[in-house]
């Protein structure tokens, strides 16, 4: 009897590209259904939304929001919203993908549901998530999952190529202030090699922790949603500093929050230690409640003009 193999998540040519380039997209990471069912869950939360006039811990409302038109930038931390978000993460391709690039015990730092509205949603201002939140090792990466078809109008991610091979840059502003974005004029911001991700619904980009990446205003009539979900292989470790919200967790409590985010395989506790360029996120914007108010009161400058710079944040 002929046993076949399983299908591979991602081919040896994808997987080699991801480590040359930084980044990758992937079609089809979800299923037809799996990505209605977000979709209504996503759609139900934005009309939450109405209700609320000031950004809470599950909502950051952009400019102009109301209950006749919700506006968000954000919806934080999805997974711990609705169960579909990350019943879909562990059970759908995404997971085979992760554990292709990562190996075969991956966490999840954090989640965020980018949902850039029509007409002007903020723009993201270009910067590394390594200057964030940077670890004993680098093998983290973020997934971009499209629940809406993605182009060049509405505010597509876009990345510098092989920039996660290169240096750590500066993420402060005039004053030496951390600020979330890198300073458009920098030597080592080649903006004229960025490459921009379109895709369709159901798709995903990955990029690498240490990639260039940015997204300009959403000038559609369109909303852009974007799920992205930040992962780590489970032996990076974050260091003092940063802005992992479990390193400041007591011990028991951490230890328990560890198997909480693990989306396969198991926690260890032997973090892998490489060589790697660091910059710690310090000193903090005067408001660091958020990656928004970071750029916002950390007067990172725009490279998108002026609708780009008085907001943006991690993962595009």
């Amino acid at each position: 009897m002929n046993v076949q193999s399983p299908v591979r998540a991602l081919t040896d040519e994808q997987i080699a590209f991801y480590r040359e380039n930084g980044y990758l997209m992937v079609e089809n990471a979800v299923t037809p259904a799996e990505l209605d069912a977000m979709r209504k869950v996503t759609y139900d939360l934005i009309d939450r939304s109405r209700a609320v006039t000031v950004s809470d811990d599950v909502f950051d409302l952009d400019e102009g929001h109301s209950a006749e038109n919700p506006r968000l930038t954000r919806i934080k931390l999805p997974h711990k919203q609705h169960p579909i978000y990350w019943d879909t993460l562990v059970g759908s391709r995404i997971t085979e993908v992760l554990k292709a690039l990562l190996g075969p015990n991956v966490a999840l730092s954090t989640a965020k549901l980018n949902t850039k509205a029509p007409g002007g949603g903020a723009a993201v201002e270009w910067h590394q998530d390594w200057a964030f939140y940077p670890h004993t090792n680098d093998d983290l990466l973020a997934v971009g999952l499209m629940l809406e078809d993605v182009d060049e109008a509405n505010g597509p991610l876009q990345v510098i190529p092989g920039s996660h091979r290169g240096p750590v840059l500066p993420h402060t502003n005039a004053d030496g202030v951390f600020c979330g974005a890198v300073d458009p004029d920098h030597p080592d911001f080649h903006h004229d090699k960025a490459v921009t991700l379109t895709g369709k619904a159901g798709s995903m980009t990955v990029h690498h922790v240490r990639m260039l990446h940015g997204s300009a205003p959403n000038v559609s009539d369109r909303a852009r949603l974007i799920l992205f979900y930040e992962c780590l292989a489970a032996d990076a470790w974050p260091l003092v500093g940063g802005a992992s919200y479990y390193q400041r967790l007591p011990q028991r409590e951490l230890w328990e929050d560890l198997h909480k985010r693990m989306i396969c395989g198991q926690p260890t506790t032997e973090p892998r230690l490489v060589a790697n360029p660091v910059r710690v996120p310090l000193p903090p914007a005067p408001d660091a409640g958020s990656i928004f108010k970071t750029q916002k009161t950390g007067g990172a400058r725009s490279v998108f003009g002026s609708k780009g710079g008085s907001s943006g944040g991690m993962m595009g």
